[in-house]
């Protein structure tokens, strides 16, 4: 289906170590498995004819345009759905404004015309997302949405870029019936970019290893499983280095926060009912709930990015919201990650500036930083590994690297509130050992607080010790 043969790609700076050679054969479904930055999607570019080629050459033995036949599918790919950046604010302020706005049925006008199309977006337990306008999917909902869009134009070749991150476990389990199938129909082969060699579902038969743009030997799936020095070797465990000390006294406020029925609603859509939750500090909580629960709405509120909170009774460090601090006075003391910051976090400055432009709370650095900051703001660049790409461009980075990025954003302030919504989000196993360790020693400092969220529950720090689950209401 697929072949290189001694490709070099023709930018110096793009290049793997080594020309490729590699072949996809009918009826074969590949995982490429390697840590963030070595070269995965860069390996799908080229697949894609999206990259110049300095030697060598692709053939293709189907018919028809490569961008037809082989497709991708990307977290960055939820922003070609949406209006930039204003879609985070929109869905929160100016909610009443999106009629305009196309609804998943009339985003899949045309795709949804056989008995096959149907049973496959009942498959994904998709039905009851038709009439929702795309603005209010959560990113796990759109995630889902864009899978089932590419799978019902029948590819030959689908690439999925880690598809599993910020989806609940139905869903994972509905997307890995979804992949097999797909397999089983024989219409589209599969291959998947991973960084976690758990991803790799059973309908998987072969397996290509990279590290550093080097390309292993391709393996079958049940031998590179068992293979656990290989897999030892692609993502080597390293303990954590010691923070960076704090310069923040320990908070010795009460209550972090305090919510009293609140209820969040758009129009007839209730996303929060009478929601009754109260964290005091120190405490390290887990938020949970299915993907469209409403947790990043219920973040939204604590972090004063939803003008809805004056609405309702809620307090923060000790004082009722709408008592007379600013937005500004809140956001300085929470350190804040989600996949909706991360999708809509635009700004094509150096990594350095997106790290220092935590202290400000700022998308973009808009204030210099000051040399303590600047110190601050590389030391916990080279505690999440990333202090060798702060020069470089953020919108150059992996969707990996870009995370490590924002999480070291969040952390940089030293703040009172950690709050982490899916922050291991598309790290490899190494990264997330890592983050986790780095987690776990700031959340053991006095006066912190912690929120958690992941659909993961292995990967929850073990300084967490409370739950609250929240519900998906129709």
């Amino acid at each position: 289906m697929i072949r290189l043969t001694n490709v070099v790609l023709r930018l110096p700076e793009l290049q793997f170590q080594q020309p490729l050679n590699w072949e996809l054969l009918d009826g074969q479904q590949w995982a490429i498995i390697a840590p963030n930055g070595s070269g995965k999607s860069l390996f799908a570019d080229l697949l894609q004819k999206k990259l110049a080629l300095k030697s060598g050459e692709i053939t293709y033995g189907f018919e028809g345009p490569v961008s037809q036949q082989v497709k991708s599918i990307s977290f960055k790919d939820i922003y070609s759905l949406t209006d930039g950046r204003n879609t985070y604010y929109q869905q929160r302020w100016h909610s009443t404004e999106s009629d305009e706005i196309k609804t998943v049925e009339e985003t899949l006008d045309g795709l949804l015309e056989t008995e096959q199309q149907w049973m496959l977006l009942s498959l994904f337990g998709m039905e009851n997302l038709l009439s929702k306008r795309l603005i209010y999917l959560s990113s796990g909902e759109l995630r889902k949405f864009l899978i089932a869009r590419v799978l019902l134009t029948a590819p030959r070749i689908l690439i999925l870029d880690n598809p599993f991150i910020g989806l609940d476990a139905a869903s994972r389990n509905m997307l890995v019936e979804m992949l097999t199938m797909s397999v089983h129909l024989k219409k589209t082969q599969i291959l998947l970019l991973l960084a976690d060699p758990a991803d790799i579902p059973e309908s998987i038969t072969h397996v290509l290893p990279m590290q550093d743009r080097r390309v292993y030997p391709s393996e079958t799936r049940e031998a590179f499983l068992a293979d656990p020095a290989l897999q030892r070797q692609l993502f080597p465990r390293k303990e954590a280095p010691q923070l960076p000390a704090g310069h923040r006294p320990a908070s010795s406020h009460h209550l972090t926060f305090r919510m009293e029925h609140v209820s969040i609603r758009y129009g007839n859509r209730t996303i929060l009912k009478e929601v009754d939750w109260e964290v005091k500090n120190g405490e390290k909580w887990a938020l949970s709930g299915p993907n469209g629960a409403g947790k990043s709405t219920l973040l939204s509120l604590i972090y004063a990015d939803n003008p809805q909170s004056y609405a309702n009774t809620l307090y923060l460090f000790d004082r009722k919201r709408g008592s007379g601090e600013s937005i500004w006075d809140i956001k300085k003391r929470i350190g804040y990650v989600s996949p909706e910051m991360h999708l809509f976090y635009r700004e094509n400055v150096p990594a350095l500036q997106v790290v220092g432009s935590g202290f400000f709370d700022s998308v973009g650095l808009y204030r210099k930083c000051n040399e303590e900051q600047q110190q601050a703001t590389l030391e916990w660049m080279r505690l999440f590994g990333i202090e060798t790409l702060k020069d470089r461009l953020f919108l150059t980075l992996s969707s990996g690297e870009q995370r490590l990025a924002l999480l070291a954003r969040a952390f940089v302030k030293d703040p009172d509130l950690i709050i982490l919504d899916e922050p291991l989000h598309g790290l490899d196993v190494s990264a997330k050992a890592e983050a986790i360790q780095i987690i776990e020693q700031f959340c053991s400092r006095p006066g912190k607080t912690l929120i958690f969220v992941t659909h993961y529950l292995h990967e929850l720090p073990p300084c967490v010790d409370k739950q609250f689950e929240l519900t998906k209401h129709t």
